[in-house]
């Protein structure tokens, strides 16, 4: 749903990774479920955690916690957003999912050069909200595995 051809207002899936409020665009997004039953993949990248059957549907499960260089261990069972993508689906492991969160255009602003450096390249930009920034994900880097390993 970017349309800043336009100037209308864009829509966001919000969650968190620890302390970084995150967002991808609601258009990517195909369903948000709770924490699945993942089957190991050996071999696999470490940022691959398992695959997920849903719905007989075999869908990659990836830590996002590993790709931004956090701890790999979710403090709870972690929540999936699940993407549509052109090589199918992917669902991302997240803590904590927000708010589908509606931006103005004119508030994007390219990523602060006072974030860690190692988050930038996952990273397109910045949303400034009230009292916070809604970090817009880049996903062609984070599905990518065996990048930021």
């Amino acid at each position: 749903m970017k349309n800043t051809a336009t100037g209308e207002s864009l829509q966001y899936c919000s969650f968190y990774l620890e302390d970084l409020f995150l967002g991808i665009s609601v258009g990517t997004v195909q369903e948000v479920i709770r924490t699945q039953v993942m089957t190991p993949v050996p071999l696999a990248d470490q940022c691959v955690s398992g695959l997920v059957n849903l719905r007989g549907q075999i869908v990659t499960a990836l830590n996002l916690r590993r790709q931004f260089g956090l701890d790999p261990t979710y403090p709870k069972p972690p929540m999936n957003i699940v993407i549509s993508n052109s090589d199918g689906a992917i669902s991302l492991l997240v803590d904590e999912i927000g708010d589908v969160i509606t931006v103005e255009p004119e508030s994007f602003e390219e990523v602060p050069e006072t974030l860690e450096p190692s988050y930038k390249a996952l990273l397109e930009g910045v949303f400034k909200l009230d009292g916070s920034l809604l970090l817009l994900l880049n996903l062609e880097t984070a599905i990518q595995v065996g990048t930021f390993s």
